[in-house]
């Protein structure tokens, strides 16, 4: 009885040995992170490249320590929901929005429970009922504001500067977004009555519109072009700059990326500082930090970005003194 009894007692301490080796040896659990963006790959790689980069500096490296999970509507609005869905199926950690209002309201409405980093690419979020306040989120969103609509008269103000005789602007927004009505519609206005400067707006509510809207202009020659935020502007940025290129337009954007891709100038928040901002809410989620509790920030930093062979292709010379204060020239 005694050597079954050892017996038994040996074979329970081994098979919990086993145990104890086998949970040691299961690979940690690996963070997945859901992205989520209304343009395509191409449009987006600066962006989702910048995020990768400030999470790689605080130590998660993807396919490393890290997954993340991309999702890119390539400019259809009506996506946004089931991307969002998608990426709740997957069980995600956590869900980056790399987009404006419909798209975080898109994720809010898929799940309740996973944490939310907005990246400022939306409008005021207490405005648009996405947090109770920007001290006290409340709920599953948090991260960055980017006070990017009231921004547009400093726009139109350093358009003005480039391009001294300007007096008409033309303005081009999707009227089915919330953010770029109220842009257009309710600040612009006023900023630019201050400017004297006249703006004509141009209605791009699908990559349809486009051709009408930019036969219109071509007729109206208009002075300068400013692309507002949000919808088919960000999807499809590269067919707004080129058509500023062709028609010798000045123009002016909300994101650095369009000026890289050939636009004239931009003025917004510093990309690399709202990256690394951006990283750092994932960080402190992964580590415990409720999206609830942890406050939605303003920039802090902001950018002009000119972009001078633009400026030498359509035969327009910026001067000095404004290229004296831009953060960065391209050359």
């Amino acid at each position: 009885m005694k050597k079954a009894g050892w017996a038994s007692a040996l074979v329970a301490v081994t098979l919990l040995a086993v145990a104890v080796v086998a949970e040691a040896q299961q690979p940690a659990k690996i963070p997945r992170i859901g992205y989520l963006s209304n343009a395509d790959p191409a449009t987006d790689s600066a962006r989702a490249g910048g995020i990768r980069q400030a999470l790689r500096e605080l130590g998660y490296i993807e396919g490393q320590n890290i997954a993340i999970e991309y999702r890119f509507a390539e400019g259809k609005v009506d996506r946004a929901s089931k991307l969002a869905a998608e990426l709740v199926r997957l069980k995600v950690d956590i869900i980056i929005v790399g987009s404006g209002d419909q798209w975080i309201q898109a994720a809010k409405n898929a799940t309740k429970t996973i944490p939310i980093v907005i990246m400022g690419t939306g409008s005021d979020p207490v405005r648009a009922g996405l947090v109770e306040s920007l001290a006290r989120p409340g709920g599953n969103v948090t991260g960055l504001t980017a006070l990017t609509r009231q921004l547009g008269g400093k726009r139109l103000e350093l358009l003005k500067e480039a391009v001294p005789k300007l007096t008409r602007v033309a303005v081009l927004y999707d009227p089915a977004n919330p953010p770029s009505l109220y842009e257009v519609k309710e600040l612009l206005p006023a900023d630019a009555r201050a400017l004297k400067l006249t703006i004509q707006p141009g209605e791009i509510r699908a990559v349809d519109d486009f051709d009408k809207v930019f036969a219109a202009l071509n007729k109206q020659r208009p002075d300068g072009l400013y692309s507002a935020t949000g919808g088919p502007m960000r999807a499809y940025q590269k067919r707004i700059v080129d058509f500023a290129l062709k028609t010798h337009l000045p123009s002016v954007y909300s994101s650095r990326e369009a000026v890289e891709a050939g636009g004239l100038m931009s003025y917004s928040r510093d990309l690399a500082d709202n990256y690394r901002r951006a990283a750092n809410y994932v960080d402190r989620i992964l580590k415990g930090a409720k999206p609830a509790d942890l406050p939605v920030e303003q920039p802090t930093k902001f950018e002009l970005v000119i972009n001078l062979k633009t400026a030498q292709q359509i035969g327009l010379t910026i001067p000095q003194s404004l290229l004296y204060r831009a953060d960065k020239v391209i050359k």
